[in-house]
C-alpha cells in the first residue's frame, strides 16, 4: 500500500540524534540566506531544492535511517542541473553513481529498509587495502578521461570528489563505519570543488554552503552517530525492531 509507505517514511525521519535536526535547521537558514542574498534565478532555486534534499539525506545516513534512498534520488535530479551549469561534468557522474550504487539498492534492499543500525560493520586489513586502492584507481582514470573528453575545467579536482565520492557510496551501502573516512575526505573536496567554481563564476555560493555542512554532518557521525556510537546504535536497534514487529517487516 502506498500510504504504508509514506508512513514508513515519515517514521525513517523520527528517531535521530537531537544534533542531526539542529544541523538541519541551521543549514535551511544558511541556504535561505543564500538563496536571497543574490538574483534569484531558476538555478538558484534548483540548488537550494537540493541543498535542502541533499542535508537531510546525509543526516539520514548519519541517524542509521533508509529513507536517504527516497531523499538522494530526489537531491540527485537537483545537483545534476547544478553540476552541468557549472561544468563540473564529474559531479554529474558522481549523483548518478549515488544513485546507481546507493539509492536504488536501499530503495530495493529489504537489509537496508529493516532495521539497519543492527548490521553495521567494520572493516578488515583487507576491506581498507580494496577500497584505498579503488578510490586511486578512479580518481586517475576518471581525471585523465573527463580531462580529454570535455571542456571541465576542473578535472582533476573534480576528479578527487568523485572518486572519493564513488568510494563511499558503496561502502555505505556495504554498512561499513568506515565510510565516514571517505564522507569526510569527499566533504573537503566538494568543498574546494564548489568553492573554486564559485570564484571561477561557474556556480552559486549554495554548493560550496552545502559542502560545508556535510563536513559538519561527518565529523558528527564519529561522535553521536549510531554508525560509531555503541550507545546510539543499541537504542535504536531497539526501536527500529519494535517497530519491524508492530508492523509486520520481520
Amino acid at each position: 500500500m502506498i500510504s504504508d509507505y509514506f508512513k514508513f517514511l515519515a517514521h525513517q525521519l523520527k528517531g535521530w540524534p537531537q544534533q542531526n535536526y539542529y544541523l538541519f535547521f541551521f543549514s535551511l537558514g544558511c541556504q535561505v540566506m543564500t538563496l536571497v542574498s543574490a538574483p534569484i534565478t531558476w538555478v538558484t532555486v534548483i540548488t537550494f531544492i537540493g541543498t535542502t534534499l541533499g542535508v537531510l539525506c546525509v543526516l539520514a545516513i548519519n541517524a542509521a535511517k533508509s529513507v536517504n534512498g527516497f531523499l538522494g534520488i530526489l537531491s540527485a535530479l537537483c545537483f545534476i542541473i547544478a553540476g552541468f551549469s557549472a561544468k563540473n561534468y564529474l559531479s554529474i557522474a558522481e549523483q548518478i553513481a549515488y544513485v546507481i550504487t546507493l539509492d536504488l539498492p536501499v530503495l530495493l534492499s529489504a537489509n537496508w529498509n529493516v532495521n539497519m543500525a543492527s548490521k553495521i560493520r567494520k572493516f578488515n586489513a583487507r576491506s581498507w587495502t580494496v577500497a584505498i586502492i579503488a578510490t586511486i584507481i578512479v580518481y586517475f582514470v576518471s581525471g585523465y578521461l573527463i580531462g580529454h573528453l570535455t571542456d571541465d575545467p576542473r578535472p582533476w579536482i573534480d576528479a578527487i570528489s568523485f572518486s572519493i565520492s564513488l568510494s563511499a557510496g558503496v561502502i555505505c551501502f556495504l554498512r561499513f563505519n568506515n565510510q565516514y573516512f571517505w564522507w569526510l575526505a569527499s566533504g573537503l573536496a566538494q568543498l574546494v570543488l564548489w568553492f573554486v567554481s564559485y570564484q571561477q563564476g561557474s556556480a552559486t555560493l549554495a554548493m560550496a554552503v552545502n559542502s560545508s555542512i556535510y563536513l559538519i554532518n561527518d565529523v558528527l557521525a564519529f561522535t553521536i552517530s549510531p554508525w560509531y556510537n555503541e550507545r546510539e546504535r543499541q537504542r535504536l536497534s531497539k526501536e527500529e525492531a519494535a517497530y519491524a514487529k508492530e508492523m509486520g517487516l520481520e
